[in-house]
């Protein structure tokens, strides 16, 4: 590199006014009236020496920065035995907002944006702390703003409507719409809603329905009875049956025992037991299974992955119903399928309190990986002779 690649010039000057607009800084201005300008931005020019040696190209690296438009250098006088007195850039300047958004070309883009601060400001200025705060974010959704602003009008207008999305009904507004952007709205109710109207034990984008007294569509539960002596369906005792979960709630089987898998093939082969029942799992989500008061009276069996999440899923279940067992996530079970071993692509190193202490020693050993990097046996490599052995020594066993 040579010493004139180290002066200043234009793409510097740029770099620093960008890293402005990256920070929002111009647009927070545009919104607040605050203006940070002039602003003297950072220069580097030629060194005493550099003046004297490389005098030519001092002259063009001053010729170019004088013409740059929408700058103001401010020169300095220096004097030099040999090359007698000049003038040399001190600072550079831009002296207004105008002046910097130009030399970005980011002047549409402020235009727009001081066209959203204007709507807020005369809809919705209780956002406009919201904007100040994330302006790129509301420039990204500049056509999108006016239907925006329309949504936190209904549900305002009607708090807790208890409808579903689909029955919103704003022209240009649709489900799709409002379900795209529940992030953003989510943030905009908050604002926006008085404290009875938000139910805060209702978060993220999932719980966006429930947060604001939407009706959400209901949760389901798949089973299979494996008992045909305890049938649910007389006509067809192994019937892959749905449920949502206030029905299922509703159930009272003559079961003892339920199993809980993560894999639907399994789920579809798993052997009749007696005094049983099979659901399919739902990974994370057990909020379901844990209204309906009857299975607190059952012995509760979840087979998962041997894997971290496997056991995070397990420790989640057992928040619902503490005497929960594992099934088939044991270390015999592991080492016994070796030839089966994957990898877990992003496996959780948390700590999990309601593990056993067999089932903790396993975890601890997946998730600092003792026995191999990211190890995981997923449930369906199992061979089914190994599971029905261990079917048949659970149903010898008494259901309670």
């Amino acid at each position: 590199m040579s010493p004139t690649d180290r002066w200043t010039g234009l793409a510097e000057l740029r770099a620093q006014l960008q890293r402005l607009w990256e920070r929002g800084d111009l647009l927070t201005e545009i919104l607040t009236g605050q203006s940070s300008f002039p602003r003297r931005l950072r220069l580097k020019g030629p060194s005493s020496a550099e003046m004297s040696e490389q005098f030519d190209a001092v002259r063009k690296w001053i010729a170019a920065l004088g013409a740059l438009p929408h700058f103001r250098v401010e020169l300095r006088e220096f004097r030099h035995r040999v090359l007698g007195s000049n003038q040399v850039p001190a600072a550079v300047w831009v002296d207004s907002l105008e002046a910097a958004l130009a030399v970005l070309g980011r002047r549409a883009e402020a235009a727009r944006f001081a066209e959203l601060v204007a709507e807020t400001h005369a809809r919705r200025p209780a956002l406009l702390d919201w904007l100040a705060a994330r302006p790129h974010r509301a420039l990204a959704r500049v056509q999108d703003w006016s239907r925006l602003l329309d949504v936190v009008d209904w549900v305002e207008a009607n708090p807790r409507p208890d409808v579903y999305l689909r029955q919103v009904d704003i022209p240009g507004v649709d489900s799709k719409f409002i379900e795209a952007h529940r992030a953003l709205l989510s943030e905009w109710l908050d604002r926006s809603l008085p404290p009875h109207a938000i139910d805060q034990t209702k978060v993220g984008v999932a719980g966006f329905a429930g947060r604001y007294g939407f009706r959400d569509k209901p949760e389901r539960i798949r089973l299979r009875v494996l008992d045909p002596r305890h049938a649910i369906v007389p006509a067809a005792p192994d019937a892959d049956l749905t449920l949502d979960t206030a029905s299922f709630a509703t159930l009272s089987p003559a079961v003892t025992r339920v199993f809980i898998t993560e894999n639907e093939i399994n789920f579809l082969a798993f052997p009749n037991v007696r005094d049983s029942l099979l659901v399919f799992g739902a990974g994370y989500g057990f909020e379901g299974l844990g209204r309906a008061a009857w299975l607190q009276r059952c012995r509760i069996y979840y087979w998962g992955d041997i894997d971290t999440h496997g056991f995070a899923i397990l420790d989640q279940l057992r928040a619902h119903f503490p005497t929960a067992h594992s099934l088939l996530m044991d270390r015999a079970t592991l080492l016994a399928f070796e030839a089966h071993w994957g990898v877990e692509e992003r496996p959780t190193p948390r700590e999990l309190s309601r593990l056993d202490e067999d089932e903790r020693a396993l975890y601890d050993e997946l998730r600092h990986d003792r026995i191999r990097p990211n190890l995981r046996l997923e449930q369906e490599r199992i061979g089914f002779d190994w599971v029905k052995r261990v079917l048949v020594e659970l149903d010898a066993m008494p259901a309670r």
